[in-house]
């Protein structure tokens, strides 16, 4: 899939170096072709949690069956 900048992606493998987990939900800052996107992850407060680069293949589409929810973040060093 083609992705663009602000396009909402959901994180398809957990990520814990960066406090992430599979299902978080993260925004398209940047496309890197052929198959790159930087991704934000933001707290429900709007603190970035992480900003990362990842292939196509690690992120997937938001789906109108999706259901938003709220974790705490295991804090990385």
């Amino acid at each position: 899939m083609k992705y663009k900048a602000l396009d909402t992606v959901v994180l398809q493998k957990d990520l814990p170096d960066h406090g992430l987990c599979k299902g978080d939900l993260g925004a398209v800052v940047e496309v890197y072709e052929p198959d790159g996107v930087e991704v934000e992850f933001v707290t429900a407060s709007g603190k970035t949690q992480a900003l990362v680069t990842l292939n196509v293949r690690d992120v997937r589409a938001v789906q109108d069956t999706d259901l938003v929810a709220v974790r705490p973040v295991q804090h990385v060093a």
